[in-house]
């Protein structure tokens, strides 16, 4: 037989991650293998691909998936023993995975009724195991439904029934495989899927150890607590005559920040405005475009500070020039050296006309030694949807450098900086200029009150607020944020503003 006519016989069967093309082949499956149960909707699915791409697996036979699963990481603690598929899942959005979990949380798989005897499922498992072992996860965990203990409901408990499977007195095709799989039963759990009929809203809470797991001092959850210190810095816009006057007052307050072992300096927006106290051009727009001329200056600046005191810093902002436009952005100085920009994506009446600045067009989230954080720049806190993506996207922490003239402009940013960390349960911290540059235009008086806010509840500060600066003076603050207590309280205590939103009438989509 020659090649060509072997080929004849050849299937191409391909073991990949799921992409948003495959979104609606995905839900047709679904209702095929669950047809009494509702499927994920398209902006669930949106949401998996999303946040954790490596999580959702499909098995590809000749062109048609015929097979798939999806997961999650989670730090398995942070959940009831007695928690829902809904709360597990986050709804089935997962906003909820944590990269920093210790455990592959597995919310489904399904396999094409035709190809049920092809080992698509194990397949399936293996490619789980795999990406488990990959990312050195302690273990994977499912609620696995048992859909067939309907037929003995009355006459045995949930509990004897998963114990008959696993003595193999009983087939049921969900326990019976994953046993076959290497899982372990570890309880059972009640009321898990309302709309899991078969199986009496019961599931089995089953577990698979990888015996490679070494633990690592990365994996945050083995504390009780994660304090991040943050020092926030009301900076002073006062004449001066050169560049290196300006970085020596900069680096005199990161050198204070690193005195107070912070985790985090913060610097205002629009900082380095004060470069042109010596610069002599009277027009605003003129002036811009000569301060985008120390963006290489500044870059070097920062980065070298951050590297040297040990220090995450958000930088402010600076104005850079692209493609003959002029950009409002801020930057994040890693202590490793390296460096993340967020461009504003507001611009304000005032900045447009004055300076003729554009928005950005891209809402970042950034990745550091201390979770994830965002910077938004003065306005763009203005806007709930911004930070509502951000959290849904893991933010934590939520930065905001702002350049205020007067109080009402000022207390825009603080009304509304409090408000996003109520809102979402996280913690925002502001950080604004004060002083007077009276020859130049448009940035002639500041107002500032910068501060460090957290939800309102009993696990935080009076008030809300972890610290505070004095109004109008140059000076700094410290404080601690935890962040596993943040994390705890998104989970568990009364006020859960964040999950408890209405996702089932509202959602807000990137475009």
């Amino acid at each position: 037989m020659t090649k060509d006519q072997v080929s004849q016989f050849e299937k191409k069967m391909i073991i990949r991650n799921i992409d948003t093309e495959d979104i609606d082949r995905i839900i047709a499956l679904q209702d095929l293998c669950f047809p009494n149960m509702h499927p994920w909707t398209r902006e669930q699915m949106e949401s998996h691909i999303r946040i954790f791409p490596d999580g959702q697996i499909c098995v590809e036979l000749d062109g048609e998936i015929i097979g798939s699963s999806s997961s999650l990481i989670v730090h398995f603690e942070d959940y009831l023993e007695q928690h829902t598929y809904s709360e597990i899942t986050d709804k089935g959005y997962i906003r909820n995975h944590n990269p920093l979990g210790e455990s592959l949380y597995g919310m489904e798989v399904m396999v094409h009724p035709d190809y049920r005897r092809m080992k698509i499922g194990r397949r399936l498992y293996e490619a789980r195991k795999r990406l488990a072992e990959k990312l050195n996860l302690k273990s994977i965990i499912v609620g696995g439904r048992i859909p067939g203990y309907h037929k003995y409901n009355g006459t045995l408990s949930p509990r004897e029934y998963a114990e008959e499977v696993l003595q193999q007195n009983i087939y049921d095709p969900v326990l019976t495989f994953q046993m076959m799989n290497g899982f372990t039963l570890k309880r059972i759990i009640t009321n898990y899927l309302s709309d899991d009929q078969d199986s009496m809203n019961y599931a089995a809470l089953l577990e698979w150890n990888n015996i490679d797991y070494k633990p690592s001092s990365s994996k945050i959850h083995y504390k009780r607590s994660f304090p991040v210190r943050i020092c926030v810095i009301q900076y002073m816009m006062k004449k001066i005559d050169s560049f290196d006057e300006f970085a020596t007052q900069c680096e005199h307050y990161v050198d204070v920040a690193a005195d107070y072992k912070s985790d985090f300096a913060v610097f205002p927006e629009n900082v380095t405005m004060q470069l042109l106290s010596f610069l002599e051009e009277r027009s605003p727009s003129s002036a811009v475009r000569k301060l985008t001329t120390f963006t290489s200056q500044y870059v070097e600046l920062f980065s070298e500070l951050a590297v040297k005191y040990n220090v995450n810093i958000i930088g402010g902002s600076h104005f850079i020039e692209q493609n003959n436009r002029i950009y409002n952005v801020g930057h994040l100085f890693r202590r490793d050296g390296t460096i993340a920009r967020q461009y504003k994506l507001h611009i304000s009446p005032n900045e447009r006309r004055w300076w003729g600045i554009n928005g950005g067009s891209r809402l970042e989230v950034f990745d550091t030694d201390c979770g994830k954080i965002s910077i938004q720049l003065s306005s763009d806190i203005e806007y709930p949807e911004l930070s509502r993506i951000v959290a849904e996207e893991g933010a934590q922490l939520i930065f905001v450098p702002f350049c205020a003239e007067d109080r009402p402009t000022f207390l825009r940013v603080k009304y509304c900086a409090q408000a996003r960390a109520i809102e979402n349960q996280v913690f925002t911290v502001t950080a604004g200029t004060v002083g007077n540059l009276t020859h130049v235009d448009n940035v002639d008086i500041q107002y500032a009150q910068s501060g460090i806010y957290t939800p309102a509840d009993f696990s935080f500060p009076r008030d809300g607020i972890a610290g505070e600066c004095s109004e109008n003076t140059e000076t700094v603050i410290m404080a601690e944020v935890d962040m596993e207590i943040l994390q705890r309280h998104r989970k568990s205590k009364d006020v859960l503003t964040f999950r408890d939103r209405r996702t089932d009438m509202y959602t807000i989509n990137r475009s």
